[in-house]
């Protein structure tokens, strides 16, 4: 015991919070990687929300040629004529049809990846909160119990959260 609490829940309740660590550092990176192969895929090439199209870097304008609804996916595309005179055109596509890029309809929150990486988020955080509910049980002295408590609740919390984002529905255009 150290200071009126017992050795099992101290090692419980860090154990706990390296789980936490752990599901929030895989939330973060999977934001991070996300954001990563975005930029890379359409590296050089401006988003103009307002017009819906993008805008390469040499100024020509990729306009929205279709639709994938149930992948949630975008398709622009440059026009040929464009595409073919232009000085850049070795360095950025070989297609004679004009260059062709793919966007994501769904922001990060609302994409399957999203669901995949959260939810093993969420089952590390049940994990946290099934073990420290078990020393609740086991250990029922006052002074556990606060400690305990104390990490149960804002885990508890958070877990609700992302429990939250992780069953709304998908958006349907």
């Amino acid at each position: 015991m150290i200071h009126g609490v017992h050795i099992e829940v101290i090692l419980a309740g860090a154990y706990a919070l390296f789980l936490v660590g752990v599901a929030a550092v895989l939330e973060w990176l999977a934001r991070h990687s996300h954001r990563r192969s975005e930029h890379f895929r359409n590296s050089g090439f401006t988003y103009k929300h307002k017009l819906d199209v993008w805008e390469c870097p040499t100024g020509h304008h990729l306009t929205r040629a279709s639709t994938d609804f149930e992948r949630r996916i975008a398709h622009y595309r440059a026009p040929a004529h464009k595409c073919n005179v232009c000085h850049c055109k070795k360095d950025c596509t070989d297609s004679d049809g004009g260059r062709e890029l793919e966007s994501c309809l769904d922001a990060w929150l609302q994409s399957e990846l999203r669901r995949f990486h959260r939810g093993i988020s969420l089952t590390l955080l049940a994990l946290a909160v099934l073990m420290l509910a078990a020393e609740m049980f086991r250990h029922q002295e006052a002074r556990n119990w606060i400690v305990l408590a104390g990490l149960l609740i804002p885990i508890g919390f958070a877990g609700s959260r992302y429990f939250v984002f992780f069953t709304e529905p998908k958006r349907k255009n």
